[in-house]
């Protein structure tokens, strides 16, 4: 088989044969292979053991038919070597043991060299790209200052993100320090990742969708903007991608990215109007409609289709992750449905 580069075309907006397609959280809970490593090792397990983290990698590469693989890992595991452990509890998602709250706690976290302790990652991506002999290209990820500080400051998840906006308007010196600290361990996670063999980055902003477009550029958009320009300067194609940002997408775009991640929120060709047709775009299917009858869904990927109206650089995705009950089949029939449309 031949190598498959249509995603990367797709992300320097250049002419494809079929639309791109892979989902966030291909790899993950809804596949019964994932289900039965989960049953005997823990997430943190997985994404420190290079061999497991690849394998789960390449799962949904073998079973549904994607135009790119995404690093199974998660965005938190740079936390615990600044000096922020913390854990997955059952039904409760991440929780931070000692929270930060405050400049003291800013002040004893440490800036750290990821090619030394995040080198489980970095060998992960040696393994697949390896494994995957060229069939379809590596995507690696890394979060955002305010979605990694939001996480550090709540303690984990948040409906309203008090905590973080208390400390954000509060002390905003403190705050620009710790997203500060963020950027820089980012940028260079993210160039090493890119040496390390991955073809194309994600940066989450999975949180941000809880700021103004005002708060937005004063708190998140320095910070993001310097990661972005770092993972840039790599070559590869950048994908900037956030939740409930329909608000934010024109400021996202000046904040950078060769592609920009619209959610379900939006219509995707409104989206791309926000964002500048001189940009890529990703999206942006509701995952719930997976859990629904799969006419449906087809439909909701046509319409979208239709809104791209064939403009080079559109990749289709999820405008977030594949919930953990969706059904397989579902998932390899929206690929090939939208390998099918021309």
């Amino acid at each position: 088989m031949g190598v498959n580069d249509r995603f990367l075309r797709a992300c320097r907006r250049e002419p494809v044969d079929a639309t791109p397609v892979w989902f966030m959280r291909q790899a993950g809970r809804y596949m019964p292979e994932y289900r039965a490593i989960r049953a005997r090792h823990t997430l943190l397990d997985i994404c420190r053991q290079p061999e497991l983290a690849a394998q789960v990698t390449l799962q949904p590469v073998d079973r549904i038919d994607v135009d790119a693989a995404i690093l199974f890992s998660d965005l938190l595991l740079l936390l615990a070597p600044m000096g922020i452990p913390f854990d997955f509890v059952k039904g409760e998602g991440p929780v931070i043991e000692r929270p930060v709250r405050s400049a003291d706690d800013v002040d004893h976290l440490r800036q750290f060299e990821p090619r030394d302790e995040l080198s489980h990652v970095l060998e992960t991506i040696t393994l697949v790209r390896k494994e995957l002999e060229g069939r379809v290209p590596l995507i690696g990820f890394a979060g955002a200052p305010f979605t990694l500080a939001s996480y550090a400051i709540e303690g984990g998840p948040s409906s309203n993100y008090a905590k973080t906006k208390a400390l954000m308007y509060g002390e905003p010196k403190v705050w620009h320090k710790l997203c500060d600290m963020f950027a820089s361990i980012v940028g260079d996670y993210l160039v090493a990742q890119v040496e390390a063999g991955v073809q194309a980055v994600q940066i989450f902003d999975s949180w941000v969708g809880a700021l103004s477009p005002d708060d937005y550029r004063e708190f998140a958009l320095p910070h993001t903007s310097r990661i972005l320009e770092a993972a840039r300067a790599t070559g590869v194609p950048v994908i900037h991608f956030g939740t409930g940002t329909a608000t934010l997408l024109e400021t996202m775009a000046t904040a950078g990215g060769d592609v920009i991640g619209a959610d379900w929120r939006i219509p995707l060709d409104d989206a791309w109007r926000l964002i500048g047709h001189d940009r890529a775009i990703q999206g942006n299917l509701d995952p719930t409609l997976l859990l629904g009858p799969p006419e449906r869904m087809m439909d909701g990927a046509e319409d979208i289709l239709r809104r791209a109206a064939g403009r080079p650089g559109h990749i289709f995705n999820l405008g977030h992750g594949i919930l953990p009950e969706t059904p397989v089949e579902n998932v390899q029939a929206l690929a090939h449905f939208v390998h099918g449309q021309r």
